[in-house]
């Protein structure tokens, strides 16, 4: 619990929002979707999104947020951020992450993986529990 405590309070540090546009996405309200082949990956992503990229106007940093679950085997594939960047916050669960060079690494509850504008990222779940994953998609003003 310290653990997704944690994660939560690291996502709402990196929502720059004054009091009076501060927001409330409760569990219920949030956009549940089964993402098939996520990034060119492997398998389906359940997810959670608060909002997505076509619902944040041009001046917000934070484009989309979302708790994402992979299933063990499921995979976001190597993909590109072409004009933003992606913030995993891994909650529970292991993975592989496949940096900007291409290298692999594991990752695990507590965790934060970021990629920056114009690299490539993936993840792999190769555990044997659903890896679960707060992400963060923001783009520079």
């Amino acid at each position: 619990m310290r653990k997704l405590t944690a994660a939560l309070v690291c996502a709402a540090v990196l929502l720059p929002v004054s009091m009076a546009n501060a927001q409330i996405i409760t569990r219920a309200q949030q956009q549940k979707m089964e993402k098939q082949g996520l990034g060119g990956g492997k398998g389906t992503v359940d997810a959670a999104f608060a909002f997505t990229r076509d619902k944040a106007s041009a001046g917000q940093a934070i484009k989309e947020i979302s708790w994402l679950t992979l299933k063990p085997g499921t995979s976001i594939g190597y993909h590109k951020h072409i004009d933003n960047e992606d913030a995993y916050i891994i909650v529970s669960g292991s993975g592989l992450f496949k940096d900007a060079d291409g290298k692999d690494y594991p990752v695990s509850a507590g965790d934060i993986t970021i990629v920056r504008k114009g690299e490539s990222h993936g993840l792999t779940n190769n555990g044997k529990q659903p890896l679960v994953l707060v992400d963060v998609i923001a783009a520079q003003q």
